[in-house]
């Protein structure tokens, strides 16, 4: 073998270990790079960090999305999460609005929220026997809906007509309940969202129910709403409903003061004699039957109350002062109950 040959072999084989070598330490920074990432991917970058509001705009990249999580500290490297994201094809699929995150929550927990839009929800609870007006005034406080726009759209034909209902007015509609929307949902949703709830609840056996005692489900929940707001003691429901069924029977007034408050306008809560005799389509101490339409919106028991009252002869009742009525079957009885519960001795 001559000197020459081998000599010329020496620079190919110090190419080959110099490649080995490359590859080994590409290899070794890769397999640590992994580990650094799949680390990032499972631990919280903060375990004792508390949550925070994340928004997400419509139209935003996964990069500005990345950034604003380190920004905010929620993430400890925007590239790794990119990568992630990118790693699951998921770059455009996180979905916009507003979120409750921590630093507290690994990557992959905080992308999947992302994903699956698990957004910030706000909380909102309607009283029963609450009117319009107020269950408007609450909305807007949760910054989902103004109370104007609200009242508008629950005394507007189309929108009311759109929703299956027929009345004038969403008035007893709106279903009370514990509501949870997004933040920017529309007054719309809000409102759709409670008359379907209401729908949900007067099932087709009330309906027939209804039907039965010779009512339309509107005359049902007019009724139910003048239950809902004379009534202190939720026992009373079907006693106060029973009073009224029997009134109704006989061709009475059913002569309800939450009636002939519903029907003024301002009302500083201090009911006159001469509120009583004012004609308005409400005041039931001057109209006989039913007012044109519900006066709040009454819940499930009181519905239900109405579509299926006591039995009893009662026509009177009369505030004890203590949420409890007393009730009675003449007018004599009733006179005496006012007597002893309402006016008072010098």
């Amino acid at each position: 073998m001559s000197v020459y040959a081998s000599q010329d072999n020496m620079p190919r084989n110090n190419m080959k270990i110099l490649t080995f070598v490359l590859f080994i330490f590409l290899f070794t920074g890769g397999f640590f790079f992994y580990l650094d990432i799949k680390s990032f991917i499972k631990e919280p970058a903060s375990t004792a960090a508390v949550e925070k509001i994340f928004t997400i705009k419509p139209g935003q990249n996964l990069t500005i999305i990345a950034k604003n999580l380190e920004k905010k500290s929620i993430i400890s490297n925007k590239t790794y999460f990119t990568l992630f994201t990118k790693m699951k094809k998921a770059e455009k699929k996180l979905q916009a609005g507003e979120y409750l995150l921590s630093a507290s929550k690994s990557p992959e927990h905080i992308l999947e929220i992302l994903l699956k839009g698990k957004v910030k929800l706000y909380r909102m609870t309607i009283p029963e026997g609450m009117n319009i007006r107020e269950v408007a005034a609450l909305v807007e406080k949760t910054d989902l809906c103004n109370k104007t726009r609200f009242i508008d759209l629950c005394q507007d034909r189309s929108f009311i007509i759109s929703l299956g209902i027929k009345s004038t007015s969403l008035e007893g509609y709106l279903f009370p309940d514990t509501y949870f929307f997004p933040k920017h949902t529309s007054c719309e949703d809000i409102i759709t969202t409670m008359v379907g709830h209401f729908k949900i609840i007067f099932t087709e056996k009330w309906k027939a129910r209804a039907k039965t005692l010779g009512f339309s489900v509107h005359d049902i929940v007019t009724l139910a709403s003048i239950i809902e707001k004379e009534t202190g003691d939720a026992s009373e429901r079907p006693l106060i409903s029973s009073v009224f069924h029997n009134r109704l029977g006989k061709n009475m007034r059913l002569e309800s003061d939450p009636t002939v408050i519903y029907g003024i306008k301002n009302f500083d809560g201090n009911i006159k004699r001469k509120h009583l005799k004012m004609l308005t389509p409400y005041n039931t101490y001057q109209i006989k039957g039913l007012p044109m339409g519900p006066i709040s919106n009454p819940g499930a028991k009181s519905l239900q109350a109405a579509l299926y009252p006591a039995q009893t002869e009662y026509l009177f009742f009369v505030s004890k002062k203590d949420t409890t009525h007393q009730f009675s079957k003449t007018i004599q009885e009733h006179n005496q109950a006012v007597k002893k519960y309402q006016l008072r001795k010098k």
